[in-house]
């Protein structure tokens, strides 16, 4: 009983004390945190809404948009590769990508390498990280589809680069992996996206993740699936040049995964903006940027959709070419040779610029009237087109070159039916593609109406019998429709035909009528060879990772004209 009383005195003498101390504890924490909110720690981890991440990297597949003021992506370089494939070239004579020469001692074409490493980089590590520990499956997902679209953009277009030591912040200079290596991580990061995107467990949730997701899929994790099954069929089909295309069943992987990816046009992968009066929310190649004001479309595509190439669609003007093209003051399409700039070219074939019908001859300026938002909000006059406005949608990856992947593929097999009901829907849908989503200021004459459509397609010129289908005709029309926004991806395949390579059918080449610069047209330290890989970003590797470039050879001025694995037989 003493006991008691005891141990129930020392109870009612600890309650106060105890009372006291934890006003204490109430007090020093409630100080601590408004120390804390006044001078926060710059070590301390912070966890940034993964929300807000995922907008700026999606932003990344086109232009990044650093604080810097540096823009990232695959659009900038595409400026410069468009000169390979001949999509367009610079007013200038002599241009150094116009003769297929690189640089080094500059960024130019290592906005893509910036983007994988620095604009997506990190952030995704943190989406992934974050998202696995919030249990946004979808989030991680497209987290992760996005690291497998990047490693195989990077290794098509610089061949070896970090992959292993990527992102591994104790190291200052890293080693450099092969491509097989980027191809096998591509798709394996491709099946773990698929397996966290189809989770509807956890906070997934479509409402969520379209605020991350707004100007890509708007949440729909369906149609990141479908854009996921698109990289696994380029990575399959990347290869149609190799032996192991035919050896490993590459082809029929080829198709499995085209024919699970985008198949109408409401699934394309496409980065929109919204458009205002700061550069980062405008169009790249929009007039507000004012990026491409000096280039003018090449001779090529020019020639190849106004019947004009000596073996190709002869004589068939491509209703398409008013949609895509420039026409000239005398309302036909001409192109630059992109090696002579504006040289060489009679003055009213001169095309106009991408803007407009203004310009300047023999300097192109931007056109007068551009569209260019005003603080007023009064109207102002817009005469682009298709890719080249300042709201226009970007697109990354099309059910169109889905359904070309799977006529190659299966032309390559020996099923030409199949291969040819593919070829005639993607140019379907391209033709679709132009008239839903870039319908804007085609001369009303000029309008591509169901009619003339069907014609298109009727004709055996450009849609032969399976009998008579050949590369050339595959290609060449995929050519078209990737113009312009798809530039890395036709550089790849032409670099798999080696540019001229013969089309065994026709005796021609399945580039027909592409000829590359020779002689003294060709940069001189390309050392007679044509361009087949773009250099390292000079900003980080050849200022930091010199041991790695010298292993490789980066170091050559002939780098650039290395080929790469996947164009070798």
């Amino acid at each position: 009983m003493i006991k008691l009383k005891s141990f129930y005195m020392q109870k009612k003498f600890l309650k106060p004390i105890f009372f006291l101390g934890v006003i204490s504890i109430i007090c020093m924490t409630s100080c601590k945190k408004k120390i804390d909110d006044a001078y926060l720690n710059p070590n301390a981890a912070v966890i940034e809404p993964i929300e807000s991440i995922l907008s700026g990297v999606i932003g990344s597949f086109t232009a990044f948009f650093s604080s810097a003021g540096t823009g990232y992506g695959v659009q900038a370089d595409g400026i410069l590769l468009g000169r390979y494939v001949q999509y367009w070239g610079s007013t200038t004579s002599g241009e150094n990508y116009g003769q297929m020469g690189g640089t080094i001692g500059s960024d130019n074409t290592g906005g893509l390498w910036a983007a994988i490493y620095y604009g997506q980089g990190q952030n995704l590590n943190k989406i992934v990280q974050w998202g696995t520990e919030q249990q946004k499956w979808d989030y991680v997902g497209v987290a992760q589809a996005i690291r497998a679209w990047g490693w195989l953009e990077l290794t098509n277009i610089y061949s070896d680069a970090i992959l292993k030591e990527a992102f591994n912040t104790s190291l200052s200079q890293f080693h450099y992996d092969t491509q097989p290596e980027f191809y096998d991580s591509c798709r394996a990061i491709c099946f773990r996206a698929l397996a966290n995107l189809s989770r509807t467990d956890g906070a997934v949730s479509a409402t969520n993740l379209a605020i991350g997701d707004a100007y890509f899929y708007n949440g729909d994790v369906n149609k990141w699936k479908k854009f996921v099954y698109g990289i696994l069929a380029r990575s399959y089909n990347d290869l149609s040049n190799k032996a192991i295309y035919s050896t490993n069943g590459y082809a029929d992987s080829a198709i499995k995964y085209a024919n699970l990816a985008m198949t109408t046009n409401a699934d394309n992968a496409v980065v929109r903006v919204a458009g205002g009066l700061t550069s980062a929310v405008n169009n790249y190649f929009g007039p507000f940027r004012g990026n491409i004001g000096t280039i003018r479309q090449g001779s090529y595509p020019a020639d190849l959709m106004s019947g004009n190439n000596p073996t190709a669609f002869v004589g068939v003007a491509d209703p398409r070419r008013w949609y895509m093209l420039r026409e000239n003051i005398n309302h036909t399409f001409k192109g630059f040779t992109v090696w002579l700039g504006s040289a060489g070219l009679a003055t009213n074939d001169y095309p106009f610029n991408y803007w407009g019908p203004v310009y300047t001859i023999p300097t192109p300026s931007v056109p007068i009237p551009v569209p260019i938002p005003t603080s007023t909000g009064a109207p102002v006059i817009d005469s682009s087109r298709y890719l080249y406005q300042n709201t226009s949608p970007w697109p990354i990856m099309t059910a169109s070159e889905m359904q070309f992947i799977i006529a190659e593929a299966a032309f390559r097999k020996g099923d030409k039916a199949t291969a040819l009901a593919a070829y005639t829907n993607a140019i379907s849908l391209n033709f679709d593609m132009l008239t839903t989503t870039y319908p804007q200021n085609v001369p009303t004459a000029n309008v591509i109406t169901p009619a003339v459509k069907a014609a298109f397609l009727a004709n055996p010129v450009v849609v032969p019998t399976s009998a008579n289908l050949t590369l050339t005709h595959i290609m060449l029309q995929k050519y078209i429709a990737l113009y312009a926004w798809g530039t890395q991806l036709t550089w790849l395949d032409m670099r798999k035909f080696h540019y001229t390579d013969i089309d065994p059918i026709t005796g021609n080449q399945v580039y027909a009528g592409f000829t590359p610069p020779s002689g003294t047209n060709l940069l001189s330290t390309n050392l007679g060879k044509l361009v087949y890989r773009c250099r390292p970003r000079y900003n980080s590797e050849y200022l930091y990772d010199i041991p790695e470039l010298t292993r490789i050879g980066a170091e050559n001025n002939d780098y650039n004209t290395y080929e790469c694995w996947f164009s070798i037989h």
